[in-house]
This record gives structure tokens, sequence and C-alpha cells, in this order.
């Protein structure tokens, strides 16, 4: 059978790795992968690096969109998944996550009836002011196979109407839930062996001894100005008082907005911190070692908060909800939004309350063997 994946983000780059892997691994003879890169990302940092050292297969088509307005990215988009799905004429679309990349792959394979394969899905934040969110949801209802990481996308799912005991065969309009586990995980587990013997990071920018792990991209932080300078604030707050060094991998855009959103008394405070660390963007193996050998975590990315838990680290969420509200309820992560305050109250509860216990919330590792069965077994 043939299938063609859609990856543009960089998250779906490395969560893609974990079902590439397994085909190749396990089911080469029964699945043919066909991978469209639609360029959501195009930096060499932030794309091109991460098909190199996990592994991925080179994209079969590249849409070359780039950055824009969602609407505009997502139409070209569609348009030219609309063709390549003409063209290749798959058994079956998989999408991974929430990205504009997510939704057109998604809404082109359900206009030309195509079945679709959501993984990650059946998360919600909650907040449809998020295009995240709309995104999601689309997604999971044009969906005919559903792989959902957690007990609560599954609980979540059923809230929405879908059945959790429907019977094979399954369609758009008959779809089949599943509670498999995270291939994140997977991917965690995988590389951090790897990530132990290639990567260089620690040696290259010298970091040693205690440190805190920050990285910030959500342009809801990085295009408010008021956010913005709030969670710099608080990162120069924490790393004085404790003499901690936190390390931020900058994202491009993060560069960008701190141009314009930051004052220049904050920026040059910034610049001359003894303590806060800016270095470039970082590769997935170099971000494995530095979550495995970080203190702590704060961050407003989804994969590095569930990554901080697997790595059994505490993490500082800068967003006021999460889609992985499990490590929250358990008391390993604490919702701050981009608020002085809560962020360094934070700070200062888990430097006194150490969680010690990281519960098996996210599967055992083999999520994407289980997918490939699912999908060889249901489609085509």
């Amino acid at each position: 059978m043939k299938i063609v994946t859609v990856i543009g983000a960089r998250p779906q780059i490395i969560k893609a790795a974990a079902i590439s892997r397994a085909i190749r691994n396990k089911f080469s003879e029964q699945i043919k992968e066909v991978i469209v890169h639609t360029g959501q990302h195009y930096d060499e940092n932030m794309s091109e690096v991460f098909f190199n050292e996990l592994q991925i297969p080179r994209p079969d088509y590249n849409l070359e969109v780039g950055s824009g307005n969602h609407g505009a990215q997502t139409a070209k988009m569609l348009e030219g998944m609309e063709e390549i799905i003409l063209k290749e004429k798959p058994d079956a679309v998989v999408v991974y996550g929430d990205t504009n990349s997510t939704v057109a792959g998604g809404l082109a394979a359900s206009k030309l009836h195509v079945p679709l394969v959501h993984i990650e899905a059946g998360l919600r934040s909650f907040n449809k002011a998020m295009p995240e969110e709309v995104n999601r949801i689309v997604c999971d209802h044009t969906s005919t196979l559903l792989f959902s990481p957690t007990k609560k996308g599954v609980e979540n799912l059923a809230r929405e109407g879908f059945k959790l005991d429907n019977i094979a065969p399954f369609t758009i309009d008959n779809p089949k839930v599943y509670h498999c586990g995270d291939i994140m995980y997977d991917n965690s587990r995988y590389f951090s062996e790897v990530s132990d013997t290639q990567s260089t990071i620690l040696r290259k920018e010298n970091i040693s001894g205690k440190f805190i792990l920050s990285t910030i991209h959500r342009n809801s932080n990085t295009d408010d100005p008021v956010k913005l300078q709030s969670i710099f604030e608080a990162l120069l707050d924490i790393s004085d008082r404790s003499q901690m060094t936190i390390v931020l991998p900058l994202h491009p855009r993060t560069k960008k907005m701190m141009e314009v959103n930051l004052t220049s008394y904050l920026r040059s405070k910034i610049e001359a911190s003894k303590y806060l660390k800016i270095i470039p963007p970082v590769s997935f193996l170099d971000v494995i070692a530095l979550e495995k050998n970080a203190d702590m975590v704060i961050t407003d990315s989804g994969g590095v908060q569930k990554e901080a838990f697997y790595f059994k680290k505490p993490c500082l969420i800068l967003r006021p909800e999460t889609e992985w509200v499990e490590i929250v309820e358990c008391g390993n992560a604490i919702l701050c939004d981009a608020n002085k305050d809560r962020i360094i109250n934070a700070f200062d509860h888990f430097k006194d309350n150490r969680p010690t216990e990281y519960p098996e919330l996210f599967g055992d590792g083999k999520a994407a063997d289980f997918i490939c069965k699912e999908i060889i077994k249901h489609i085509g």
C-alpha cells in the first residue's frame, strides 16, 4: 500500500522519523511511504539538519511554501497537496499534530475521498483563539483513523461525538479512535542513546554545572510586546537570583521579534547578563542532550514539555493552557502563561519541591509499530 506523509514544521519532521523508522525496519514490504514537505519551516537549522541526523528519507516533494499569513500559506499547501494526491493516488494520507501543514493535508485528502490518518488526535487546549486548536479539530473530524497519545485525548474525542466502539470497515463517517501512546516517546527513547554519542552541544557551547533550558517560539508570546518582555524579565530575575545559567537556543522568530518588541533597556540587560546564555537553534539530538542535562525546563513548546517529562525534569510552561494536561495534573509541570510573577513563583516552587515521581503516561515506546500495523489492517 502507499501512504503520503505530510510534514512541514520542525516537530512534524521529528515525529515522522518514528513512523519512517518503523516502516524501514519492519514494514517495508507492506508500506511504501511518499513524503511531502510543505516547506513551512525552511531554515537550514530548523528543517534540513533534521532529515540528516534523524535518518528520515529525503522528501519526494517540497512545496516550498515558506512563511506567510495563515490563509495564504494554507491555500498554497492545499493546492499543492491536491495535485500530489491526484498524481500519487495513495491509499491514505498521514498527518501529524496541529500545524497549517496538518490541516492542509487533511482537507486535501478528505475532499478527494482519500482516508486520513491523524497522529496526535484528540489533543485539546480548549482555546480556539489558537490556530493550532482549530487545525487539530478540523483534522480529527475529517479522519478515518485517529491515533491519540493519551487517554485524555480519547476522552476529548468521545465528548465531541466520536464513538469508541465503531466496527470495521472504518471510513470518514465511521472512524476508529485509538489510544496508542506517543510516538515522541518512541523517538526520545531511541535518540537518547544516539544523542549521548553524537551530540557535542555541551562542549561546543561550554555548558557545565547546573543550568536551566528555555525555549520560546510561540507567536502568542513572541508577537506580544507585553508578554515577551515579561518572559525575559522573569528569566533575568531567575538567573540572577539563582546564579544558574539559563540556556536559550534562539528560534529565528523569537530573535526577530526581540528586536521589535523588547525595549532597548531590556535588550541591553539581556546582552550584559552573566547567566542568560543565548545560542543558535539546535538540532534534535542537541535538544535531547540539553534536556537530559538541564536541572529544569522553561518553555512554550508542546514537544519540549513532554520531553522534559520523559527525562524527569520539572517544567515551567509559558502558556495559559496545555494539551498535555497530565503532566500538570501529576505535579511535574506548572502553567505560568507569560506572567512574570507566576514564572518566578513556579521556579521557586520547583527549587524547593522537586518532583520525585514521573508516572508512565505516554505508552511503551512502541507506538509507531502499533500505528503501522493498524494502517495495514484497516486501510487499502
